[in-house]
């Protein structure tokens, strides 16, 4: 199986874990963690101040994949889009997922454009969409 994982913020394995459920890594599993350049609010989105967003988002990718490397997780990382939606798209051109895990910021919390449907996600791309609420 493979997992698409859209992440503003570190993930663990476990925290991966809960939200696909039991059995997610029975098999041959490989993840690809996207964390999409968010920004903090729409006036630095709209100055095209990316800089900072950039930068936590390697960040946030590099962490994500040494904690699945550490427990053993096939995985590969990617900085995306500040649309999460265009994140999404670019990575599935080659990556071919079979599921797609959301991390978001729960409520008033949630990053300028971090909160997407996953109903629209499941139907624009035709994946099954799991959505897990992060802190950070």
């Amino acid at each position: 199986m493979n997992i698409l994982v859209l992440t503003s913020e570190p993930v663990s394995a476990d925290q991966l874990r809960d939200a696909l459920g039991e059995g997610a890594f029975a098999g041959r599993t490989e993840v690809m963690i996207v964390a999409p350049a968010y920004q903090d609010n729409p006036l630095k989105f709209w100055l095209s101040d990316a800089d900072d967003a950039i930068a936590r988002a390697d960040q946030v990718s590099s962490e994500t994949l040494a904690n699945l490397d550490d427990a053993g997780i096939p995985a590969t990382a990617d900085t995306g889009d500040s649309d999460p939606l265009d994140a999404i798209q670019d990575a599935l051109r080659t990556f071919p997922a079979n599921r797609i895990v959301m991390f978001t910021h729960p409520g008033d919390d949630a990053r300028y454009r971090e909160d997407v449907d996953p109903a629209e996600v499941a139907r624009r791309f035709g994946l099954s969409v799991e959505r897990a609420a992060v802190s950070g």
